[in-house]
């Protein structure tokens, strides 16, 4: 780096130091970074680079001197009810470089050091985020983000529910406590289910794997982690007095008492070897199901560990070479402006085809007009697209040098480019909507398609059936489905009597459908699968959903104020109302969601579960509800009682104690029904 004033090293390092200190935020905190990692590196660099210019001029919270936090604002924390925990070990972060010229300095300056080419334990980088698992007499005790390094939220009940993690270990010779580190991701498959559901709901989709296992990991409702489809890869054990010489040794043997490692992961010898490993699984990795970002070289040695130490930020055994992200440069020829099954407006650039990642991108999501004003994209540009997670394309900038004379800065449309009726700002969602929901074709035929889906009604109707009843008008309303007639079929192109009868017998079926799925086939924005169990099981019928408040729904726990609102708005709509009426009509399911009443031990009661117990706490809400009793979300002064498990909320706790409100064990809690 050329050298520069002072002044002008001071202004950049300020500068650097609050766009990446944020930037960190964005990622951890909020899940939803704006710039690749290949962006953020570049700028610790340079910062590194100025701080070794002028060391005087370093600020004292440098992020080159501390790790990215996941710790939210202490008021966030308390309303997520997480318990923060301090590491026994602090929790660092990894050097990195993308440069073969620096990993093989890495690996030279400790050979040089010690005199003799050593082993290295090379293991794929994994896309996930950071998990620290506590084993007390083989049973799991506790699980802990990274958070700032020092202390972390024990998200245990959440990472209970992923299953390739044991709660009790295999038999074996492990030490009475110890912990082991690794990385928390979601695989492909799990990663475009979980878009897809967001997608249809109206919500945005995460932008990569590791994006939706963070946001995942810190869900309030361990049901709802469960469906998220997570697993984790273990690669990093601690403990006093390890029966270890090396580190591949004690993975080994985490393999061996059931735990989840890498069968990738292999010992070399010598740089030249690492760089073998390297080169081997930049190719293989786009094969894999999980995404990766990078190889992590560690020096295999223990005992040589220990002597090398560790930096304020990293440890000095071990290093992380990450791969270049693979780019495209294309030219963006126009934006197409997509209507979503729920109003919401999507930008999509059609771009000149180019190869990227074994595939043709003709198409990339743009996502919304944050997005284009922030990237200042426009028709006629150079862009550079990737692929989030080697998955979906994306536009992660403009190559301004080529920018042509005639390029046109996008207008984002007032208008619904489908009905005309003028759009409306989601500024929670940082989208815009149609809101003409039962007037805009786009929107009523996706109704209909989300409606007769197989995890909402499960009728034989796809895109093409609906398309010729919706230009037929033969359909309008969802209702309209149990009105059509085996003559009006019979007159449709393509429509034998096998097929009428085949499409009318499902629509007969459908009428058995279990309530919570035909809340979830009405399509009420926000209202996923889980979300829509969650209201059945509240509201045991639909009249007593009707007739709840926005602030009634948002003191159940896992329904925040935007779903609340969003349900409480659906139910004021007079035509939604009588839409109901007429499925009641046809025969559908509105009732039956709640469970089966078995006493009224616990009539009047409302009471909040917290912490881990020997059944899941779905279940215990359950029993709860069973005897009579109301499981609420949050301690207030309405609260009976608190039922503390282990690890209990500590937010929970501390009201529960200043409010005087009693706090009970999973034993007296069976004491008080009879079980």
């Amino acid at each position: 780096m050329a050298r520069i004033s002072k002044s002008a090293a001071k202004e950049r390092i300020e500068a650097l130091s609050a766009e990446l200190n944020r930037h960190n935020y964005e990622y951890y905190v909020l899940s939803s970074p704006v710039i690749t990692d290949f962006e953020f590196d570049l700028k610790m660099q340079e910062l590194q680079a100025l701080e070794a210019m002028y060391p005087e001029l370093a600020l004292p919270d440098s992020p080159t001197q501390h790790v990215g936090s996941d710790l939210a604002a202490p008021k966030q924390e308390e309303k997520r009810g997480f318990e923060q925990v301090t590491h026994k070990y602090p929790m660092l972060s990894l050097g990195n470089t993308y440069s073969r010229e620096e990993m093989l300095a890495f690996c030279n300056k400790i050979e040089a050091e010690n005199g003799e080419k050593l082993e290295y334990s090379c293991e794929l980088k994994f896309d996930g985020v950071a998990i620290c698992l506590t084993y007390v007499g083989g049973e799991l005790k506790q699980a802990v983000t990274r958070g700032d390094g020092v202390k972390g939220d024990n998200v245990l009940e959440n990472v209970l529910t992923i299953k390739s993690i044991p709660r009790h270990l295999k038999p074996g010779n492990w030490p009475r406590e110890f912990e082991i580190r690794g990385e928390i991701f979601m695989p492909y498959a799990a990663f475009e289910t979980l878009n897809k559901e967001k997608e249809e709901i109206g919500e945005q989709p995460f932008a990569n794997p590791r994006n939706a296992a963070s946001g995942s990991l810190k869900l309030q409702s361990s049901a709802q982690v469960a469906e998220r489809g997570l697993d984790c890869v273990l690669y990093h054990m601690l403990g006093e007095e390890l029966p270890f010489s090396t580190h591949s040794e004690a993975i080994a043997a985490a393999s061996a008492w059931g735990l989840p490692t890498s069968e990738l992961s292999q010992v070399r010898k010598g740089a030249a070897d690492v760089v073998d490993y390297i080169d081997c699984w930049d190719s293989r990795r786009k094969a894999l199901p999980y995404a990766t970002d990078g190889v992590v070289i560690k020096v295999n040695d223990l005992q040589l560990q220990k002597r090398l130490g560790f930096t304020a930020k990293s440890p000095r055994w071990a290093t992380a070479y990450k791969f270049k992200p693979e780019q495209a440069l294309t030219r963006l020829n126009s934006i197409d402006y997509q209507v979503g099954r729920t109003g919401a407006i999507t930008p999509v650039a059609n771009l000149e085809p180019v190869p990227l990642s074994g595939t043709i991108v003709k198409r990339a999501s743009l996502h919304n007009k944050d997005q284009m004003d922030l990237l200042d994209v426009r028709i006629g540009d150079w862009v550079y697209v990737e692929k989030g997670g080697e998955i979906i394309p994306k536009i992660t900038g403009v190559e301004l040098s080529k920018r042509p004379d005639d390029a046109v800065r996008p207008d984002f449309p007032t208008l619904c480019p489908d009905c005309g009726t003028p759009l409306v700002r989601d500024e929670d969602q940082a989208r815009h909507y149609c809101p003409n929901r039962t007037g805009c074709p786009t929107q009523t035929k996706a109704a209909f398609v989300h409606f007769t889906s197989r995890d909402a009604m499960d009728i034989l109707a796809g895109d093409a059936t609906i398309d010729q009843l919706y230009n037929l008008n033969l359909i309008r309303r969802l209702s309209d489905l149990y009105r059509l007639t085996k003559e009006q079929l019979m007159q449709l192109d393509g429509w034998q009597e096998r097929s009428c009868d085949n499409f009318l017998g499902s629509l007969e079926k459908s009428k058995t459908v279990p309530y919570a799925r035909v809340l979830y086939a009405l399509g009420i924005r926000h209202i996923g699968k889980t979300t829509a169990k969650l209201l059945a099981k509240h509201f045991p019928d639909i009249e007593a959903l009707e007739h709840a408040s926005a602030q009634q729904l948002s003191e159940i726990e896992d329904i925040g104020d935007i779903v609340a609102a969003s349900v409480a708005d659906y139910f004021a709509d007079p035509d939604n109302l009588k839409l109901i009426e007429e499925l009641k009509a046809a025969g559908l399911q509105f009732a039956g969601g709640a469970a089966q009443k078995v006493s009224d031990l616990l009539a009047g009661k409302s009471i909040v579960v917290s912490g881990v117990f020997s059944i899941s706490r779905e279940e215990m809400k359950s029993l709860i509800e069973a005897n009579g009793g109301s499981a609420t979300g949050s301690v207030s002064g309405k609260t009976s009682y608190l039922l503390a498990g282990d690890k209990p909320g500590d937010a929970k706790v501390k009201k529960a104690n200043s409010l005087g409100i009693e706090i009970i064990d999973e034993q007296q809690f069976y004491s008080m029904i009879g079980r």
